[in-house]
């Protein structure tokens, strides 16, 4: 909920709020609690409890720069490991991704992360992985809250995809990187531009 926006940054979790609305105890919401404010999905508030994390043009721009450095090496790692079951995993995932239609945005958005994790799976560090896959999830919560905001009118994402896919496959460690990073540092001027238009306004 935090992830896709329907708790908006900011907003103060109550616990009896939140128990009825998932209808499951206080024990639990409490845990979940603190290892979302380790994943940096929410803050401790001292003395009075938990809310969702603020968004910030900073914010973005530090989880950007640390996807692309982690991303990068746990990518280099992968094709390094590279194996016909993870070629055979990569080429499914990517399939299934084709196959999800757009308006479904969240089960693209679960298909499109599988594709990205499956492309760093072979890596030999899992937790590199395990912070990659935090670093997607905190990037992914900016592209929710964008909304109908982000299009890609001048971009051909899916060709994007294609070319990220086809270097891997190819074990070219050099080129699949600087195509991924190219491909997310499109989307963050993009997300970066509707951040500051949103700051400005709001100030």
């Amino acid at each position: 909920m935090i992830v896709v926006g329907d708790l908006q940054p900011g907003k103060k979790l109550k616990i009896d709020g939140l128990r009825t609305l998932l209808e499951i105890g206080a024990s639990p919401i409490r845990e979940a609690l603190s290892l979302l404010t380790s994943d940096q999905l929410v803050e401790r508030i001292d003395q009075r409890g938990f809310r969702t994390a603020a968004v910030s043009r900073e914010n973005f721009n530090d989880i950007l720069s640390l996807r692309c450095t982690l991303e990068e090496m746990a990518l280099r790692q992968s094709i390094a490991n590279a194996s016909e079951a993870w070629e055979d995993e990569l080429v499914l995932s990517h399939h299934r991704m084709l196959r999800e239609t757009r308006d479904h945005i969240e089960g693209f958005e679960a298909r499109h992360k599988a594709f990205h994790m499956a492309l760093l799976s072979a890596s030999s560090s899992p937790l590199l992985l395990k912070l990659c896959s935090q670093l997607y999830d905190l990037n992914i919560r900016y592209r929710y809250l964008a909304g109908k905001s982000l299009n890609y009118t001048k971009r051909d994402v899916s060709s994007e995809h294609d070319n990220i896919l086809r270097a891997a496959l190819e074990r070219n460690a050099d080129q699949a990187a600087e195509l991924l990073l190219s491909h997310y540092r499109k989307t963050g001027a993009f997300l970066t531009g509707l951040i500051a238009t949103s700051e400005d306004t709001q100030g």
